[in-house]
């Protein structure tokens, strides 16, 4: 039984669970409808419940997946998920294999993104029953090593008949078919769905990402999780990532002993709304909408490399549409 049919889905176009308050149950039910695996991100364990059940109000009958950045993840997290019945569990950023099996005895399918094939095989190890292959065109938090289609067969090979997903650099219907020829069950898409009108990210921080003409991987926002990131330009970066562009080395070394800290510290903390441009005191937290426009400077503005070729906000509904056309045919 391939991915698709195991989850009811009428599209290979799963949206990546976009952190930090990005993608909430809006946006991944608006994908759910239109036939793709709608993906609410993470939240505190409380929030979290809420968001998910309210994705399942939005897309009654339809598949529904949570997104778990493994740092961050509490035994509630877990729950959170078994409690909203969710079909999709997708692991970022670290391995729990108590967790993995946690959610296979609730039913839950579980989906890990790597970067490598080390962390291919742990996933697999672990149980982990389809792989997402990120590649280094991927916008948010980086894994990757490889380009997306250069890493894309060795994760096939490795899964050994599981589903792999394509991450990194995806846009559009040519990059889906693209992705399937080469082997995989489907696409998971982040930048073309932060760029949509469900996405709950600051108006202005679409703004900088719709069309932006290049892309840094950085370090500059890693207080509290130290890990490579992706982002579109904004003054905080214009300022202190011009000479290295991981930033300054001081800042670096800060942000990877801060690791501790920021793993006790709760999700929904707003930190975005404390960071200055003259303090490269910067968290990972994103700039949403209602807060105030000067965020959009001090935060990060994650964005893959597809940001050059996206030139419209569009609803869901139309995004998943444009990734679909012609697929299959």
């Amino acid at each position: 039984m391939s991915l698709l049919e195991r989850l009811g889905l009428e599209l290979p176009i799963v949206q990546a669970g976009l952190g930090g308050g990005l993608s909430g149950a809006e946006l991944a039910a608006a994908v759910s409808r239109a036939g793709g695996l709608g993906t609410v991100g993470i939240f505190s364990p409380v929030r979290f419940v809420a968001e998910l059940r309210r994705a399942r109000a939005l897309s009654p009958g339809r598949p529904l997946a949570a997104n778990l950045l493994m740092p961050f993840v509490r035994p509630a997290h877990v729950a959170a998920l078994i409690s909203a019945e969710v079909d999709v569990a997708i692991f970022f950023y670290g391995f729990n294999r108590a967790a993995v099996e946690r959610l296979h005895a609730a039913g839950v399918l579980v989906l890990h993104q790597v970067g490598n094939e080390a962390q291919a095989r742990r996933a697999l190890a672990d149980g982990a029953d389809g792989l997402i292959a990120q590649g280094l065109q991927a916008g948010g938090h980086l894994l990757a090593e490889l380009d997306t289609f250069a890493f894309l067969p060795r994760a096939c090979a490795l899964a050994e008949g599981k589903p792999v997903l394509a991450a990194g650099g995806i846009h559009d219907a040519q990059g889906v078919r693209r992705a399937l020829a080469a082997g995989a069950a489907g696409v998971l898409c982040g930048t073309r769905f932060l760029l949509t009108e469900e996405c709950a990210a600051h108006p202005l921080y679409k703004q900088r990402v719709l069309g932006a003409e290049r892309t840094i991987e950085t370090l500059l926002f890693s207080f509290g999780w130290y890990a490579r990131h992706r982002v579109a330009p904004n003054a905080s970066t214009d300022r202190w990532c011009a000479a290295r562009a991981a930033g300054p080395r001081a800042v670096a070394l800060m942000n990877r002993l801060s690791g501790p800290l920021g793993r006790r510290m709760p999700l929904s903390l707003p930190a975005a709304r404390l960071q200055l441009r003259s303090l490269p005191l910067y968290s990972p937290a994103p700039a949403l909408a209602g807060m105030p426009d000067r965020v959009v400077d001090v935060t990060p503005l994650y964005a893959g490399e597809s940001a050059r070729a996206i030139h419209e906000i569009l609803p869901a509904a139309e995004a998943v549409a444009e990734l679909s056309r012609g697929v299959g045919s």
